[in-house]
């Protein structure tokens, strides 16, 4: 019997680093790990991140992708630096998590070499298009709107709201007819939450835009001729999934792509 026969499939979410008090934790939300655990039906693992950027030959990557069969990134209040893209200097008061980058940009290029199912939400959106050779607008509710579709409004949540008001539906996303989102959900209208102040500026030709919002921005991605599982989306379908039909649906999707990447290796 081999190792991975008599177990779930694992997937790795790397941590966030956050300072709890005056130390620095590995962390990551608890609404991750149960959507994994939950709604993929595979067991979650929580990768710590490097202490400092390495390089690539140092991240240990084997020893990863030996104990994991697919890999979710998740959502942080931290953004991807904009070194990494040619950005200009976040403002002050804006997070990044120079760790989380050191290991999930590298993370995502070695997946989709290797055919590794992977899912990302939110900031592991932006981290897919910056990875692949994209940019981002670190203030998306600046920007003017995109040509041929509505203003642009803001995407951020108000954080004086309620849990359930700031995670609650906020606006549709258009998915591409014939897309791979389309024939996974069944539709190509949906509604999401919205809680993210950064967002797609130019689009990595490794992704292909499969849905907007009405201002034109793109909300979820897929990885251009992908051997595995490689999408992506801006919003948070985490929250709650077992009361969201599109949630379970991604992320019944997900799981199933693990298992099979699992039984392929077993």
């Amino acid at each position: 019997m081999t190792r991975k026969s008599h177990r779930r499939p694992i997937i790795g979410i790397p941590c966030d680093v956050k300072m709890l008090g005056p130390h620095p934790f590995h962390a990551v939300g608890e609404k991750y790990i149960a959507a994994v655990d939950g709604g993929a039906g595979c067991q979650p693992v929580l990768l710590p991140v490097p202490r400092e950027p390495l390089a690539e030959a140092e991240l240990r990557l084997e020893e990863i992708f030996a104990l994991c069969d697919g890999i979710f990134l998740t959502g942080s209040h931290s953004n991807v630096h904009p070194e990494h893209y040619g950005g200009t200097p976040p403002r002050d008061g804006v997070l990044i998590d120079r760790q989380r980058d050191a290991l999930t940009l590298t993370l995502i290029r070695e997946c989709i070499a290797r055919a590794v199912p992977l899912f990302v939400v939110c900031r592991g959106f932006q981290e897919l298009n910056v990875a692949l050779g994209g940019t981002l607008h670190q203030h998306l509710q600046e920007m003017p709107g995109e040509p041929g579709f509505a203003p642009r409004f803001d995407h951020r949540e108000n954080k004086d709201d309620p849990l359930e008001t700031q995670y609650g539906p906020a606006h549709d996303v258009t998915l591409e007819a014939g897309g791979t989102f389309e024939k996974l959900l069944g539709t190509r209208t949906i509604r999401v939450n919205s809680l993210h102040g950064q967002g797609i500026d130019r689009l990595a030709d490794a992704l292909i835009a499969e849905g907007r919002a009405p201002d034109g921005t793109v909300e979820a991605v897929r990885v251009r001729d992908a051997r595995a599982f490689a999408l992506g989306v801006q919003w948070h379908p985490e929250w709650k999934y077992w009361e969201n039909e599109t949630s379970r649906k991604l992320f019944g999707a997900f799981g199933d792509a693990v298992r099979q990447a699992a039984a392929v290796t077993a």
